[in-house]
């Protein structure tokens, strides 16, 4: 079997005089920072003392870089498990103004659980006191309105009004769509901007509803 040399004893390793880091022994040069003349494992001890100092300073630096890192990683890995996975806003978890022009609809929609609901409210803020309706589709009657152009059946309607609460539940598990609209005819030139807040609520929660 071929002859190897054996590792050099970590005491023969040296230190770059500028950067601090081991250099190799014999090593002319600091592998990292090109600094020659390293110093000897030997002579470390006995270099000035402004050296050492520098050693001893970019030593610490590295220390206190690496405890940074190890900490900075702790906390995260710790924060992830505490707050768990990301949760995303469900869409019929929303708020904001819409403009309706005459005859216009807007619709919001998403998927809810049998027996859960959806709450909220909607009010006229300009033109003041004017109608907006709301119809509730499944999506078995939403593909007939859309592919059909056909009015179809709602799932539930709400009483036209300038300020209305919105309290439906879901019979069963389906997408639903929201419809909102403005009834008055194109001629009329009324433009509503009405204000829509709708909340998820689940049944198994105290939604006060139970």
């Amino acid at each position: 079997m071929p002859v190897t040399d054996p590792p050099p004893s970590p005491a023969a390793w040296g230190a770059c005089r500028f950067c601090g880091v081991a250099v190799p022994p014999g090593s002319p040069t600091c592998t990292i920072c090109g600094e020659k003349a390293p110093l000897s494992a030997t002579e470390i001890p006995t270099a000035p003392k402004k050296v050492r100092r520098r050693l001893f300073m970019t030593g610490a630096f590295r220390t206190v870089i690496v405890v940074g890192v190890i900490v900075a990683l702790a906390y995260a890995m710790i924060s992830a498990v505490l707050t768990g996975p990301p949760v995303a806003a469900d869409p019929l978890t929303t708020s904001g103004m819409y403009v309706l022009g005459p005859g216009n609809t807007t619709v919001i929609s998403g998927e809810i659980t049998g027996g859960d609901y959806v709450i909220g409210n909607y009010s006229a803020v300009n033109p003041p006191g004017v109608n907006v309706t709301l119809v509730v589709y499944n999506s078995t009657q939403w593909t007939t309105v859309i592919t059909g152009g056909l009015p179809g059946t709602p799932q539930w309607s709400a009483s036209p009004g300038s300020a209305v609460r919105i309290i439906y539940s879901a019979p069963v598990t389906d997408t639903f769509y929201f419809v909102f609209g403005n009834p008055y005819p194109t001629w009329s030139h009324i433009t509503i901007d009405v204000y829509i807040v709708t909340e998820y609520e689940s049944n198994s929660a105290d939604d006060g509803f139970g």
